[in-house]
């Protein structure tokens, strides 16, 4: 029994989380535009909101960019540049910790934000502190599995780890296995992550799809005022002249008739 729900918590459960996460977002995008938006409440908070966001976009950020170069990245390339198992699992401890705190700092702050003032909890839905909470609690798990991993630093917990995601990735039937003797904090960080992945579509998340990071190679531009002057456009250059019969007609006027 032990056995069956491990396969299908962590053999079956992650391709029903994908398979949702990608086509809910692709639905939602093609039938609720209106809704694939933030909600921001900036304007009724503006500092706290400010501190917390920044810390919590820039700690997931490079929590999500870790995990997936850690999990996805053959363990042959890993071998290959030389880079022991110990050594990577130290580097994702001290990176890993330092942005998980701030993203932890930063997302609890958001939440005490939107959960005591009266006017932002008004305008939030259920969703959006459902997420919120969710998140706070997926980084403390995240936060409590270091102290685990510092009780063996020689990476063969982690590898587990590497061949579960690529595992999976790769459609292996026994990809579950390979987790099946893990800590229960590994597994429920596990199970909450891909949790997260399956209600992503339903929720103000989905904003992530349209991140502008094309504004990052976009040249530079500078608007300029002018006076408009008379003759002139609003570049300053003189507007070309062109004649009156070109620019418009004449109007006609009713001729006099003498007075009989």
């Amino acid at each position: 029994m032990r056995e069956f729900i491990n396969s299908v918590v962590f053999g079956w459960y992650p391709y029903l989380c994908l398979t949702v996460f990608l086509l809910g977002s692709l639905i939602r995008f093609d039938r609720e535009q209106y809704t694939w938006k933030t909600g921001s409440s900036q304007l009724l908070r503006r500092r706290q909101l400010r501190w917390g966001s920044n810390l919590f976009h820039v700690g997931i950020l490079v929590i999500f960019l870790g995990h997936a170069g850690g999990l996805l990245t053959p363990i042959q390339l890993f071998d290959a540049l030389g880079i022991s198992h110990g050594f990577k699992q130290g580097l994702a401890i001290v990176v890993g910790g330092i942005a998980g705190v701030a993203c932890f700092i930063g997302i609890s702050l958001l939440a005490h934000r939107r959960l005591t003032d009266p006017r932002i909890r008004a305008t939030s839905s259920f969703g959006d502190i459902a997420i919120l909470l969710l998140l706070w609690l997926q980084l403390t798990l995240g936060l409590a599995t270091i102290f685990v991993s510092l009780g063996h630093m020689d990476g063969h917990e982690m590898v587990k780890f590497m061949n579960w995601a690529q595992g999976i990735v790769t459609l292996q039937p026994a990809a579950a296995s390979y987790v099946a003797d893990v800590h229960p904090l590994f597994k429920a960080h596990l199970f909450l992550g891909m949790t997260i992945f399956l209600v992503f579509p339903f929720t103000r998340l989905v904003h992530v799809w349209s991140a502008p990071i094309w504004y990052l190679g976009r040249p530079g531009s500078q608007v300029v005022r002018t006076r408009f002057a008379r003759g002139q456009t609003t570049t300053g250059v003189p507007a070309a002249r062109v004649p009156r019969s070109a620019a418009q007609p004449m109007p006609i006027r009713p001729s006099r008739q003498p007075a009989e």
